[in-house]
Formats: structure tokens, sequence, C-alpha cells
């Protein structure tokens, strides 16, 4: 078994701090320097702050889960994406954070994945028949596919609704105009320095709010008529806080349909993207993974999903290799001591599940695609201690599950009814999501 392709890492570890933001700003994934996989701690200086990447696993521990509300999520972050995201779950803090994870967090939870398990296999059962053969760009079928996907769940309507259709649209402009790991992001840089968002990009963001406010709407109609369907969208407009008694108003559920459209899209698409170029790039993987499909029937039941370990094992090693959200930031609200380094109130702290997936000293044959390696109890523990691909802790994503049942469900459908082949090795980029550079462009020969 051979490696995958050199990952992207900077020609030196010392660059100076103009040439370091030259990469940032076109790559961020790039301009890290190799020593940083095996780095259990790194400090970044620059004339105007310091910022720290974390990769020490306790330290990571004590961030995420231990004290998480002492670490909230920089607001560096917040900046970029609040005119499309609001005060949704993903960028607030504290007791409101708390208050909009009590009211979202039911809809998850128990049987809500068996009732969404048919919408998902409708978007990939469409997915199957729209998809050409011949060289295919993977990603932005795989965008339309998990689009699909949020539309059934969420609002009980396909992507080829009208209005799903134009928001669908809009955010394909969005996500090629506005990254979400850029210098601006990771560092508190002078106010001076041109990496803001673009015109455009808030004009795209006004747009999209606009259409969900119109399905919002329709929808608090329909709960009110007592005719809206028992989709997501309904449980979590219908939810109380079990604290205050109160729902979502319709303003704060705008926020929260744009990142559940936003985190449940983006990052489908992105892992499945992958995972198909996985298995393309190493057919006997591809190969296995289709045996495994084909013994069960046709039409997949929720049932079958815990008979397609190897799948799954798919699924949980492109999250480790490609981390559909490659670095989150935390900051510091008060001083720190980590590995006898003292950081101030207001340090950024960077964690990356890039590096961390793919660190030197914590994984065997890090940059290897070895999905066995899930039936290894040591790659288990490893992972409890340094796999991050839906975060961690309190903030753990709510729809974790949701993804991992989705991507293992569309992965086995795809490779039940395509051959893929590779054409080029993409190379990763992080835009709102880890994507390919240039796409990732697939050869799909239909199976017998």
């Amino acid at each position: 078994m051979t490696d995958l392709p050199p990952k992207p890492v900077a020609r030196a570890d010392r660059v100076s701090f103009w040439r370091h933001m030259r990469l940032f700003r076109k790559d961020i994934l790039s301009a890290q320097p190799a020593r940083l996989y095996r780095a259990w701690m790194a400090e970044f200086r620059t004339p105007f702050f310091r910022s720290y990447l974390v990769n020490q696993p306790e330290l990571v521990a004590e961030i995420l889960k231990t004290r998480p509300m002492e670490f909230p999520k920089s607001d560096r972050v917040g900046a970029g994406l609040r005119p499309l995201l609001g005060n949704s779950v993903f960028l607030t803090n504290g007791a409101e954070w708390q208050r909009q994870r009590r009211i979202i967090d039911p809809a998850f939870e128990g049987g809500r994945l068996r009732d969404a398990f048919p919408s998902i296999r409708a978007a990939g059962q469409s997915a199957l028949t729209r998809l050409p053969e011949g060289a295919v760009e993977i990603e932005a079928e795989m965008s339309h596919l998990a689009a699909d996907v949020i539309f059934r769940t969420l609002f009980s309507i396909p992507i080829e609704a009208q209005i799903a259709q134009q928001v669908f649209d809009q955010f394909q402009t969005y996500q090629r105009s506005q990254p979400l790991l850029n210098a601006a992001a990771l560092m508190p840089l002078p106010r001076w320095l041109p990496v803001g968002q673009r015109g455009q990009t808030r004009a795209t963001a006004r747009a999209i709010r606009a259409l969900i406010t119109r399905m919002v709407d329709t929808r608090l109609a329909e709960i009110a008529a007592g005719t809206a369907p028992d989709d997501l969208a309904t449980k979590i407009m219908s939810t109380p806080d079990p604290a205050t008694g109160e729902t979502f108003g319709a303003d704060e559920m705008v926020d929260q349909v744009a990142i559940f459209f936003l985190a449940g899209h983006e990052t489908s698409a992105a892992a499945l993207s992958w995972a198909l170029y996985l298995l393309a790039r190493y057919p006997d993987w591809q190969d296995r993974v289709a045996d495994e499909v084909c013994a069960l029937p046709e039409e997949v039941s929720f049932g079958d999903l815990s008979k397609l370990s190897l799948t799954r094992d798919v699924v949980r090693e492109t999250l480790r290799l490609y981390p559909p959200v490659p670095m989150m930031v935390r900051e510091t609200t008060g001083p720190e001591t980590f590995r006898k380094r003292s950081l101030r109130r207001g340090s950024q702290i960077v964690l990356s599940p890039w590096h961390l997936h793919r660190h030197e000293r914590l994984w065997e044959r890090p940059d290897a695609f070895d999905p066995a390696r899930w039936q290894n109890e040591a790659t288990r523990a490893c992972a409890r201690a340094a796999y991050l691909p839906f975060s961690a802790g309190a903030r753990v994503c709510s729809g974790a599950g949701f993804a991992m049942m989705e991507a293992v469900l569309l992965l086995a459908m795809l490779v039940r009814a395509f051959r893929f082949k590779t054409v080029t090795d993409p190379v990763p980029v992080a835009h709102l999501t880890l994507r390919g550079k240039d796409g990732i462009h697939l050869q799909l020969d239909r199976r017998a």
C-alpha cells in the first residue's frame, strides 16, 4: 500500500512574516510548515499578535471537553460568516449558545435518524439517475446531492423545487467567494490589511437569507394551521427550551436554517467527494466496499446500516485524512499557561483536525489510506484523543450521527451503482470546507 500524494506544506519551516501572509491568503494549508505535523504546540509571532496551534491531545481535551466555556469560539471566524449565519448556534457562545443547543439537540436524538433515512435514500436514488458516465467533477455532483438531502430532511421538498434550487444556486455562489479559513479568521490582523469580505459575498448572503425567510415563514404558518410535515424544521421550530418554555422566533430560525444548510451540505459534500477519490485511487478497497454493499438487498434499509462496517471504516478514514473542517479557532478568556508558555487573554488558539489526524507522533503511517486501521484497538484509542471531524466535548456537532448515517448510506449506494477511477490527484485547499483546488475529477462507469 502506498501513501497518498504529499500533503501541502510550506517549503521551509521559517518564512518571513509578509511571505507567510501571502501564503495564508492564497492557501492556508500550504502555508503550514512540515514541523507542525510533529509538534505538540507551536507559536506564531508577528509584529501585531501571537497565535498558538495546539496539537497535544491533553491540551485539546482541556480546551474542548474540560473547560469549553473558558475557550469560546473566536469572533474572528464569526466576523466573516455573520452576514449569512447571524446569531446561529455555530457562532454564539455562553448562555445563548446553551439555549440554542437545548432547542436543537432533540431534533437529532432517538428515532429521528430512522425517520430521516427514507429521505436520504430518496436523494441518493435521484443522484444515481442524474449522474452521467464519463469524466465528472465530483465535488459539484456531491454538493447537489448533499443539498438535496438537506431540503428533503429539513423541509420535505426535493432540490428540484423552485425555491430549493434558488437557495442552492446562491449557496454555490457564496461558497466560491467566501473562504472560511483565511488570515482574518485565524489571526487578529490590523484593520488596514485587505482580507475582509467582498461586497458580492455580502449581497449573496442577503439573497440567501431572504429565500430562507420565505421558507421559514411558510413553515410557521403550516405549524399554526396544524398542516406542517413532521420533518426537522417542524421539530426545531416547535420544540420549546426546557428551561424557559420559549421556542425560536422567525429571525432566529432563519439563522439556524442557514447553518444547517451550510454545515449539512458543505461538509457532507466534501466528505463524500474525498471518499470517492480515495476509493478511486485504491481500487482494491473500492471492490471490497462494492462486495459488502452487493451482499445486501438492492434497496438498503435502516437496519442494513449495521452491516456496512467496512463502508463506515472508509468514511472514518476519509474524515481522518480529509476532515471537512480542517481548523477550528478558540480564544482565551484569561491568562493561561500551556507547555510552560504564557498565553495572554484574547490569544487565538487554533485546533487543527488537519494536523491532529496526520500527526506523526500519534498515528501509525499517518499519511496512508488504510480503513483496516479502524479495527485496531490502538487506533480507536488514538481516535478518542485525537480525532475531531465533528469537534468534541460540549460543542460537538449536533448532527454528527446524522452525517455519519448519510455518508455511509450514500457512499454505499454510489459504489454499488458506479466504478470510480482517478483522473488527476486533487490538491486540498481550505474554502468553506476542505475542497480540491481545481475540483476533484473522476471517471465514472456504471456497474453491470
